[in-house]
């Protein structure tokens, strides 16, 4: 950390050398901010890898929505960008961020000026999105989940708003190593010419702003945009993560506090330590105490009161970059995975990859965080190239099912959404379903007694029992097991009957997806049956070319067809393309996973329309980088040559293989719009607001119990001291709690857990659980059936010698109906030598 401390005497110089540079030119406004959307911390499963037992069990540190408005004056254009630490967008979350917006500032943000983009972990809440493809797993929608996230966004907005002052934007670019190809054979599918001109299979460049308040020439935000997966933490994690997006963010904004901030707390001399420990030995257990609401956010070490320096790491075209940059490895041998299925003799569940602290996760989430962390601090405190010019953006909402797409020589379509095999196969970062590989083009190639009975849907004309689509890799299990729980929700999904005022007006919504909302008086009834029905695939995916794989009837190829019947929502009913310009810096907005050449050939057909069309306002020097994840999700977009080998990208690739081309073609409208100065057109397509017919099973907690005698707080473990008498950095702490479901009340922009200094007299709050270093961890006494948590502290290096607590916070309800109630405990205390 020394030598980014020393760092930190250029960021005012360069500051105010970005405000000099811009003087002449007019500032922008610029205004940040962030804030808590840390989900349900037990009970949830998580959204990404589709792991029916991957349900939440705690918090390794929270998870934020931190946001930049930009705006060329107050009645000026403006638009906002919010980075979740989410594995996507989600469409029903921007409707209702729009609707309490709108009720806040009236048109002032709309969905052509508004982004929110993912960071792709696979570690956070999931059944935030509205269709049932993606909350299977977490048994329908779950409204806490779903409510932490819009109050975090609309929240997050709010504060950048009330920020805005004028200032200055800055612009870095470079290079960093901070993921690998996961499917680096279709990869070499792209043309030979193509590839040479890139040194390597993934995009090594991260794109950083930096915003500079002009009147103080101190910085108060830097938002960077890189390529790498969210999947650091594996299928196995259950504690709420950020992953190393998240991570990166967290040193970030830590890095800047603590560089601008001065400490004279000094470690205990080698004398004071004797005395240290025997201050700690009398200091016992507090026992369980009753609190109130706020007494949480009291002791949180970073109280936000909408001032703080926001530092955000956002996705780009990560669709086959993965973190675990060791490679693929068989677990049951050790050796590389097969190069072209990435499977071991056939089973695609021993294909392992291995981040850079292999085995520990935790260390190679921290190592890849660490490695954008610092990249972006480089770019930070080196940062001098200023952005001028307009503020704009367009926005359009498509159907990406038939639409025409002109190749130059000849007129394909898309084809209705479907999957491919490989999708079940799931991928390296996450195995799928046993049976399946990536690459797979026929059902013949796979083990008929390893195949989950929804890999033949046409031959019985089935309905899919139970899948959830992972984003990482991964489909539910199919069988017996947990299974049933998805069973459950398609089971009552179908249950509920459609009402519509007519048939025609059910048709004409599926069909033409007009710009009106669902409600309960035309289909209330209808969204329950978008469960995945898996029909004999319809002409449209059958048609030849469109066809998953090589096999002209696709029969062999396609595991499942989403929404095709017309009865039926489909997957997604619009897509959502955004293009926001700020000076010579463009952002495209894209809802979904492209891969490194997919993302490679939108941003250079987008720079060129641009150059083309802009009568000189766009040149060489222009910057485009690329969003993803944002605003809603269509999975991935692989080129038209990665289509072919089926891998997961390619077969999770839904509109058939002229899909980017179709996105190419389409942002390429946008673009001339925006380079010509046209008014953009109004929208005739408009995504659904579904929220009035969500299903959820799962079910709430019913109250809390505890051992007769024991009260919420009191301590179950206490702290085991070392035998030397205190313990050193490195070293675990860990005290026990009998505890309540943290259901019960997020405790957002508060804390379930703290590490208490002693500091002349006075408990001091050090660590919480938004640190790297802290644990937070929930679970059920299985003797007793009572909730307990354990804390548990990595000393990290820099803590200073001195003496210790551990401190827990909950809250517990004594039944369903119950009022909350709020409680502590603290541990005995402990040396620090």
């Amino acid at each position: 950390m020394l030598r980014y401390q020393a760092l930190i005497a250029l960021v005012t110089t360069l500051g105010f050398l970005c405000l000099i540079i811009n003087a002449g030119n007019g500032d922008y406004l610029i205004g940040v901010g962030s804030y808590d959307m840390t989900g349900p911390a037990s009970d949830v499963n998580m959204m990404g890898y589709a792991s029916m037992d991957q349900s939440t069990a705690g918090i390794h540190f929270r998870l934020r929505a931190r946001a930049f408005v930009v705006a060329e004056s107050a009645q000026g254009a403006r638009f906002a960008f919010v980075n979740l630490d989410a594995g996507m967008g989600s469409q029903l979350v921007m409707i209702k961020v729009l609707e309490r917006l709108k009720s806040r500032y009236g048109k002032l943000y709309n969905e052509n000026n508004l982004a929110i983009s993912g960071t792709h972990t696979h570690a956070g809440p999931g059944g935030y999105l509205q269709y049932v493809i993606y909350i299977v797993t977490s048994l329908g929608f779950v409204k806490q989940s779903f409510e932490a996230i819009v109050t975090a966004v609309e929240q997050s907005i709010v504060q950048a708003h009330n920020n805005l002052r004028p200032g200055s934007i800055c612009i870095n670019t470079d290079v960093e190593n901070a993921g690998i190809n996961r499917s680096p054979s279709a990869y070499l599918f792209n043309p030979a010419e193509e590839r040479a001109r890139y040194p390597n299979n993934v995009d090594t460049q991260m794109t950083l702003l930096k915003f500079v308040d002009g009147e103080s020439g101190k910085s108060v935000g830097a938002f960077s945009w890189f390529a790498t997966h969210g999947t650091s933490m594996s299928k196995n994690n259950r504690l709420i993560s950020g992953d190393n997006k998240g991570a990166a963010a967290r040193f970030f904004e830590d890095w800047f506090q603590s560089s601008n901030t001065t400490s004279t707390t000094k470690s205990a001399t080698v004398s004071e330590q004797s005395t240290l420990m025997e201050s700690a030995g009398i200091i016992k257990a507090t026992g369980g105490q009753s609190c109130d609401k706020t007494s949480n956010k009291a002791s949180k070490v970073r109280k936000n009161d909408g001032n703080q320096f926001v530092g955000a790491f956002c996705q780009s075209n990560v669709g086959d970059v993965s973190p675990n940059v060791l490679g693929a490895f068989c677990i049951d041998t050790g050796l590389a995975c097969d190069f072209n299925h990435s499977s071991c003799s056939g089973n695609d569940k021993l294909c392992v990859g291995r981040g850079p602290g292999y085995p520990d996760e935790i260390k190679s989430t921290k190592i890849i965080a660490e490695r954008q962390f610092q990249k972006a601090i480089d770019l930070f405190t080196t940062a001098k190239e200023n952005l001028i010019g307009k503020i704009d953006y367009r926005q359009v909402y498509l159907n990406f099912t038939d639409l025409k797409v002109d190749l130059g020589d000849n007129i394909e379509t898309t084809c209705p959404a479907a999957l491919g095999l490989g999708f079940a196969a799931g991928t390296t970062d996450g195995p799928g379903a046993s049976g399946f590989q990536q690459g797979d083009t026929n059902v013949s190639t796979i083990h008929h007694d390893e195949v989950p009975s929804f890999a033949y849907p046409w031959r019985r004309d089935g309905v899919l029992t139970g899948a959830g689509v992972g984003r990482g890799g991964g489909v539910a299990e199919v069988g017996s097991g947990p299974v049933h729980r998805s069973r459950r929700v398609r089971n009552k999904i179908i249950e509920k009957k459609i009402v519509s005022t007519s048939s025609d007006d059910v048709t004409n919504r599926t069909n033409d997806f007009p710009g009106r909302r669902v409600d309960d008086r035309s289909v209330s009834g209808f969204y329950s049956e978008n469960t995945i029905r898996l029909f004999t695939p319809s002409q449209g995916v059958l048609g030849g070319k469109n066809a998953k794989g090589d096999k002209e009837d696709g029969l062999s190829n396609v595991l499942m067809e989403e929404g095709a019947d017309e009865r039926f929502f489909p997957l997604t009913l619009s897509m959502a393309n955004e293009i926001l310009r700020l000076g010579k810096l463009v952002i495209l907005s894209v809802p979904g996973e492209f891969t490194t050449m997919a993302g490679r050939r939108l941003r250079e057909a987008v720079k060129k329309t641009l150059i083309d069309a802009g009568n000189g306002e766009f040149d060489d020097d222009t910057h485009v980088v690329i969003a993803g994840l944002t605003n809603t999700y269509s999975q991935y977009v692989a080129t038209f040559e990665e289509y072919k080998q089926q891998r997961y990208e390619g077969a999770s690739t839904l509109y058939g293989p002229h899909t980017l081309s179709a996105y190419i073609q389409e942002f390429k409208k946008l673009a001339t719009s925006m380079a010509k100065g046209d008014t953009p057109g109004s929208n005739n397509l408009s995504p659904p607001d579904l929220s009035s017919v969500q299903l959820s099973l799962l079910t709430p907690p019913f109250g809390d119990s505890i051992l007769s005698g024991k009260k919420f707080g009191d301590i179950k473990q206490d702290i085991v001291i070392p035998g030397r008498g205190s313990f050193q950095k490195g070293e675990r702490v860990k005290a026990t709690f009998w505890s309540a479901n943290p259901r019960n009340d997020l405790l957002t922009e508060g804390t379930f857990a703290v590490v208490e200094k002693l500091q002349a007299e006075r408990w001091v709050s050090t660590y919480d659980d938004d640190d790297f270093c802290l644990f937070f961890k929930w679970g059920v006494d299985n003797s007793s059936s009572y909730g307990f948590a354990t804390i548990e502290w990595e000393i990290p290096v820099e803590a200073i010698s001195s003496v210790y607590r551990i401190r827990h916070f909950g809250s517990s309800k004594s039944s369903l109906v119950a009022p909350v109630e709020y409680f502590t405990g603290a541990s005995s205390a402990f040396t620090v030598s």
